[in-house]
């Protein structure tokens, strides 16, 4: 593994297999799990007393198995802004995904990310997500992108966006830097710039804000029907 930023983790996941193997892949990566949990309840009370760097969490937990992961993150996100969050999950919940996008578009500060449990089996890919949420960025998995944006409008801020330009703020909402965008276009780098800069400038972003991770966000709060 290559080197990486130490982070402090707190993990939330009731399958005691997954939970382990997960602990052991962050051990192995460098980090350190300060806590792992089987429900959200400890979620919220080990989070908020040790203060993470970042909180891995599911999304589906006891009792009831629905949304518990989920609302927990977005309380924490609320209570606790400097705390990174990064959402597993084996399907797209949208309703409380939009609260905490909502939430993170408010605070500001802290990363976020959602991927679905596939991602878990490519570890690099997991570990990269990781150290962008823990660095501040946003990474959604392309499939919640795409559910989410299953039904776009037609007006809003996005409107102004041409279909190159929403391409690639697809593409950073995945999380991608500006020369994988480049390369996954097959367009020079300078291309990307462009497009990126007409982006912020059309969605009206201050220069002084995190403009990637703003932009990132209104795509995916405002995308939606």
């Amino acid at each position: 593994m290559p080197d990486r930023t130490r982070l402090r983790i707190v993990l939330a996941e009731d399958a005691a297999l997954l939970r382990e193997g997960l602990v052991g892949i962050l051990q192995q990566a460098g980090h350190e799990v300060v806590a792992s949990v089987a429900d959200a309840d400890a979620l919220g009370v080990i989070a908020a007393s040790r203060q993470p760097d970042l909180v891995i969490t599911d999304i589906r937990m006891p009792p009831t198995h629905t949304d518990e992961g989920l609302r927990a993150a977005v309380r924490l996100r609320r209570e606790h802004p400097g705390i990174a969050i990064l959402l597993l999950s084996a399907y797209v919940a949208e309703a409380y995904v939009t609260d905490l996008l909502d939430s993170t578009a408010e605070q500001g500060h802290a990363g976020i990310g959602y991927l679905l449990k596939d991602r878990v089996g490519r570890v690099q890919d997991l570990l990269d997500s990781i150290d962008r949420v823990a660095a501040g960025g946003t990474v959604v998995d392309p499939d919640v992108v795409r559910q989410l944006l299953a039904r776009r409008r037609n007006d809003g801020p996005l409107a102004a966006l041409t279909g190159r330009e929403r391409e690639v703020l697809a593409l950073m909402a995945e999380g991608y830097t500006n020369p994988t965008i480049a390369d996954r276009l097959v367009v020079s780098e300078a291309a990307v710039r462009k497009h990126v800069g007409n982006i912020f400038a059309k969605l009206d972003l201050a220069p002084d804000s995190d403009r990637r991770v703003s932009a990132v966000l209104t795509y995916l709060r405002d995308g939606r029907a």
